[in-house]
């Protein structure tokens, strides 16, 4: 199994691939137990949603991660990989939930490091 960090510039990195918007990785290692690492991002539509979610699932299966556990289909979906756990919105769901928000104790990854 590979370690947190490279888990989470893989999926960083797939969502880019996809146009993904925002795409924010948040170090939660210190202020939960649930996983090392939120990423937080959003599509224009329930079809880029979707395409984002494919190809993070792929990207890191290829990396021999398998999810531990997926929820919801269009809106939010929450893809648990363990140690990263990978939030993908609408705008709309983003903007209502603001997990930013809620997990602002934890650390905001400098993403020009991944």
């Amino acid at each position: 199994m590979i370690e947190a960090l490279e888990m989470a510039k893989i999926a960083y990195t797939a969502l880019d691939d996809k146009k993904g918007e925002d795409i924010q990785v948040i170090d939660i290692s210190k202020v939960s137990v649930l996983a090392d690492y939120f990423i937080i991002a959003n599509g224009n539509s329930d079809s880029q949603v979707q395409a984002l979610v494919e190809n993070v699932e792929e990207e890191l299966h290829k990396a021999g991660c398998s999810v531990k556990q997926r929820e919801g289909n269009t809106g939010w979906v929450l893809l648990d990989f363990g140690d990263v756990i990978i939030h993908i919105f609408d705008k709309e769901n983003r903007l209502f939930y603001d997990l930013e928000r809620i997990w602002r104790d934890g650390t905001k990854v400098d993403l020009s490091k991944l």
